[in-house]
């Protein structure tokens, strides 16, 4: 069956959910993926800012669909995003988010030294000590998936602890790698988004620099268009 094709902004959205092969994919980036996931969202932040011409294919995990094939055969443990750029196929959003700034120019990667450490160090503040903790909050308020009330205390601790050192660091800069919008802006906004529907709203009004870096970053166009707000 062919499927029917949509444009939204500069992407191509294929529906219904099927695997964008054969004749006029063949060299089309392909995003794998739901645009609601926290993960999906960084990957279309980055198309967005990048402005990398796609097609996004909508992966159903309402439906279970990440959990089986064909999209099994593009991401091995069931989880989305995945690409395929041409042949070249791959998972893991935050990979994917490097590969496409590379691809489209490197703009969102500091030029220097320090700052690209800067950019991988709270790359991995988010991977290792923030998004686990927020999405306990994000399942429970957002998508209402119950969780244990020892793991929505445990959870809140940890997210109290990240949200301290990044207004102590948000102190310092307009944003996380310094004074420039990067990679690792991108990879925390999906949480935050999600998070000021959660109890996470309070903890952020105590803390006026990642408040005012919330404000910058949502506020982009980019991003509004991600969220559906424009």
């Amino acid at each position: 069956m062919v499927p029917a094709l949509r444009t939204i902004d500069d992407a191509i959205v294929v529906d219904p959910i099927t695997p964008a092969t054969g004749e006029g994919f063949a060299t089309m980036l392909t995003i794998f993926g739901h645009s609601m996931s926290t993960c999906t969202r960084k990957v279309l932040m980055t198309l967005a800012e990048t402005k990398l011409p796609h097609e996004f294919v909508t992966v159903d995990f309402g439906k279970n669909e990440h959990k089986n094939q064909p999209h099994l055969g593009r991401q091995p443990f069931g989880q989305i995003p995945a690409i395929d750029d041409g042949g070249f196929a791959f998972y893991e959003s935050r990979a994917i988010c490097r590969y496409l700034n590379e691809k489209a120019g490197g703009n969102l990667v500091p030029t220097d030294i320090q700052g690209r450490a800067l950019m991988e160090q709270w790359i991995s503040i988010e991977t290792s000590n923030f998004s686990g903790h927020a999405m306990k909050f994000i399942y429970q308020d957002v998508f209402k998936r119950p969780q244990e009330a020892a793991v929505l205390e445990t959870a809140g601790k940890g997210i109290e602890k990240a949200l301290g050192v990044m207004d102590a660091r948000l102190a310092k800069s307009p944003y996380f790698a310094g004074d420039s919008f990067t990679l690792a802006d991108i990879v925390f906004m999906p949480y935050v988004e999600y998070g000021m529907q959660t109890p996470m709203k309070q903890m952020i009004a105590k803390l006026p620099n990642v408040g005012g870096w919330w404000n910058r970053v949502s506020e982009r166009g980019t991003w509004q268009k991600v969220v559906g707000k424009k």
